[in-house]
């Protein structure tokens, strides 16, 4: 209840401020008084005083001692509602950024069950099955970029086998040699440590 009463006098505040920028309350003008709105947005006159008081304390209206509001600036109104809407789309923002984890990290979940259940069902892998899969991104610079697996002769200079390849969401199974890779894409291979070391060296040789 008191995050929805601190949002509504926040609300309340902003909403006076635009009327003010548009023209409707006009610099000089008095507001009626705190009954009125009261019953304007249906809230408590408490919640009313707590929105003029935001708004005096930015300087777009002024609080007489008997109780009079009067709007000073619309110029002031204007920076308020520019900064409030600012601080909004940053919040919203990190509330957006905090679902891309949430959900990256349960897109990387799936793709360790799915690569455990592609090892473990597979024939043609389950002579691998000793060695742990590895997952190595392809650097933005890597001479692989814009190459086929073919053309790299990937296998002869590497001695691991590509068993995947994810590119954002998309997982390819055992892409074919006509697959050409790309910046970001990581490569999932297995073999043993020297091949893990030799692929990681060779995907990410700079281009020349």
């Amino acid at each position: 209840m008191h995050d929805q009463e601190k949002a509504g006098y926040k609300s309340i505040a902003l909403d006076i401020a635009q009327r003010i920028v548009s023209g409707e309350l006009p610099e000089k003008s008095k507001i009626s008084g705190r009954s009125l709105l009261a019953g304007q947005y249906h809230v408590s006159p408490e919640t009313i005083r707590k929105a003029i008081v935001l708004l005096k304390d930015e300087d777009i209206v002024s609080v007489s001692q008997g109780k009079e509001i009067v709007i000073v600036s619309a110029a002031k109104a204007n920076e308020y509602i520019s900064k409030n809407n600012y601080l909004k789309s940053a919040y919203s923002l990190k509330q957006e950024i905090q679902q891309l984890l949430v959900e990256k990290h349960e897109v990387d979940r799936k793709f360790e069950v799915l690569l455990k259940e592609i090892i473990e069902a597979s024939d043609r892998l389950k002579n691998l099955k000793p060695y742990n899969p590895v997952e190595l991104k392809i650097k933005p610079d890597a001479h692989v970029i814009g190459k086929t697996i073919a053309a790299l002769e990937f296998w002869q200079n590497t001695g691991a086998t590509i068993i995947a390849l994810r590119r954002g969401v998309n997982v390819s199974i055992s892409p074919g040699p006509h697959v050409v890779l790309r910046e970001d894409d990581v490569v999932v291979v297995v073999g043993d440590d020297h091949a893990h070391r030799r692929t990681e060296q060779f995907l990410n040789t700079t281009r020349l």
